[in-house]
Formats: structure tokens, C-alpha cells, sequence
């Protein structure tokens, strides 16, 4: 398996070192780098403490983690983020849009969201054709229906 280096600016010296797990998956977690009390209906951006230099043809892509609703009541607003690795000056903190569906107080060190890093999409052309030639699946919501 290829290894990638990332450089990373730590904003926070209270929030835990990111680390990648071999074996566990490949996801990385995040953590909040300030203490949040929202009120149900609130937005904030929530500083991840973080600033990365990503490697060269590389973004960043962050969701929350199966767990952040359930345990926070936050959704990430933007549902996922891309962070492209133009975005890598000290300053460009990563951060995490959450609104509350719910009261809630996220700690320092709570983990709220993941991320992995992928290649950019190779360039794509669109070739216009009158029809596909496939098998039809059923249309959207199909799947496991009989």
C-alpha cells in the first residue's frame, strides 16, 4: 500500500494528534477544537484545530461520523465538505458547519466528523448518445424492492 505524507499545523495543543489506524479503516477522525453550546435551531462553524498541506492532486473529503447525530444532535449542514489542497496556509483551519437539531454541548476532543483524502477526478468528456444499451435497474428507490 503507497503511503502519503501530510503536513499538519496543530491549532490547539488540548485536542488529541491525528492518526491513522491501519486495519480499522481508513477514515480519520476529527475532533472539535473549542467547547460549543448550541440551542436547537443554532449554527456554528466548529473549529477542528487543524491546518493541512495536502499532497500534490489530492483533496480532502469530511462527513460526520456515524455517531455525531445520536450523540451530539448536529448535522453537518454541507453534508460533506472538500478541502483541495490549495486550501493549506497556516491560517486555513479546517472547520466543521454544524447546526443543532437539538440542545447539545460538544466538549473539546469530541470526535464530530472523518475524513479521508482522495485523488482529484481525471478530466471527463461527455459523449451525447440516444441511448445507453444497458439492463434498467428500476429507477431510484428500486433496490430490494420485489
Amino acid at each position: 500500500m503507497d503511503t502519503e505524507r501530510i503536513r499538519i499545523k496543530y491549532h490547539s495543543n488540548e485536542i488529541q494528534k491525528l492518526e491513522y489506524i491501519d486495519g480499522k479503516s481508513d477514515w480519520i477522525d476529527l475532533r472539535a477544537a473549542e467547547h460549543a453550546v448550541l440551542k436547537k435551531g443554532e449554527f456554528k462553524l466548529i473549529s477542528l484545530g487543524v491546518s493541512m498541506e495536502l499532497p500534490k492532486g489530492y483533496e480532502a473529503v469530511i462527513v460526520p461520523r456515524s455517531s455525531t447525530y445520536k450523540n451530539f444532535g448536529i448535522i453537518q449542514t454541507n453534508h460533506m465538505g472538500v478541502v483541495d489542497e490549495s486550501y493549506c496556509g497556516d491560517n486555513d483551519v479546517w472547520m466543521m458547519p454544524a447546526l443543532a437539531l437539538r440542545d447539545t454541548e460538544i466538549n473539546v476532543n469530541d470526535r464530530i466528523c472523518q475524513f479521508r483524502i482522495q485523488k482529484h477526478q481525471p478530466r471527463i468528456l461527455f459523449e451525447e448518445v440516444k441511448e445507453l444499451g444497458n439492463d434498467d435497474r428500476g429507477g431510484i428507490g428500486s433496490t430490494g424492492k420485489h
